[in-house]
């Protein structure tokens, strides 16, 4: 009788065990299943994501071909301006070059003074220090080739000069020099700048821009600082006026019309590089799809004759 009894007894315990074993299973499986269901809801959202940021993109890419095809200016009064809000995409176009481009620090292979001494009062007007402004204007200047003595260069050479390929050679000056440090693609780059951080970065981002190339500012998207900061003799306040002027709607039609409303008659109007068009955007969106954000940073270049370029673009979540 006892025998039978434990012969009993086991049998519960093996199908108690078998059944524990199969729940821990059953669990494990579900628990898969789970994780890959949620990793392939997040992929799905993830490729959405992207499928809207592209239409966000070429959105913009055709606004700023129909303001091109419709007006020769480029003025904040346009669709390209205006936030963008459409199927699933959220954004913004910013004109980069109502911005002080960091490039135009060295052009030609030369040192820009006037734009070196440009950026240094911009620093000044929005509250960065001379010695911060210095570091930053030299990081910019080592990452591009440049000549080390351009009035030297500038003079003539003497003929049948030997050139030996040597660094004492007459002709070794001409040569500009290698960049010592690596090139800027956007204002993030900047971080390695003794004293720059977050706070350095969200103070600069609103007047100044690294762009691939030297640009003109554009006098109908610029701030009053960075357009003090490009005339000399134009203080705070004028360039101010002229900016609450503009956006009233007395946009600059041509650059004669920007250098009569400044009223400086002795300044040498050559050396302002003020125009009133654009040919380089940043798009800055997100895409959202339930709880998941996908977002956006691109840069944009137009020309006459094709919907606009993509330079570079970042995806981020």
């Amino acid at each position: 009788m006892n025998s039978q009894s434990n012969q009993q007894g086991m049998a519960i315990i093996s199908a108690l065990l078998i059944a524990a074993v199969v729940a821990v299973i059953a669990a494990g499986m579900l628990t898969r299943q789970s994780v890959s269901t949620r990793a392939l809801e997040a992929e799905q959202l993830r490729v959405q994501g992207r499928w809207v940021l592209h239409g966000g993109l070429e959105i913009s890419r055709q606004l700023l071909w129909d303001a091109r095809q419709r007006d020769p200016l480029t003025r904040l009064d346009q669709p390209w301006a205006q936030r963008l809000n459409t199927q699933g995409f959220e954004g913004r176009l910013e004109d980069e070059q109502g911005k002080f481009n960091l490039r135009n620090l060295v052009a030609n292979e030369r040192i820009d003074d006037a734009q070196v001494q440009a950026f240094e009062r911009l620093c000044e007007l929005i509250g960065v220090s001379n010695g911060l402004s210095w570091r930053i204007s030299q990081r910019v200047i080592g990452s591009y080739p440049h000549l080390l003595n351009a009035q030297v260069v500038d003079k003539p050479v003497a003929k049948n000069t030997f050139d030996s390929g040597r660094a004492t050679s007459p002709s070794a000056s001409r040569k500009p020099q290698s960049p010592t440090l690596p090139m800027l693609r956007t204002l993030d780059d900047l971080r390695s700048v003794d004293g720059v951080n977050d706070a350095v970065l969200a103070k600069l981002a609103p007047y100044l821009t690294v762009i691939p190339a030297t640009t003109w500012l554009n006098g109908n998207t610029a701030t009053a600082p960075v357009l003090a900061a490009y005339v000399p003799g134009l203080s705070l306040e004028r360039a101010q006026a002229l900016i609450n002027e503009r956006d009233a709607g007395r946009w600059f039609i041509n650059r004669g019309d920007f250098v009569n409303r400044l009223r400086l008659p002795q300044l040498e109007i050559t050396s302002v590089k003020v125009g009133i068009t654009s040919d380089w955007f940043r798009l800055r969106g997100q895409a959202r799809r339930d709880q998941r954000r996908v977002s956006l940073d691109a840069l944009l270049h137009r020309s006459q004759d094709r919907l606009p370029q993509v330079i570079w673009s970042r995806v981020g979540v």
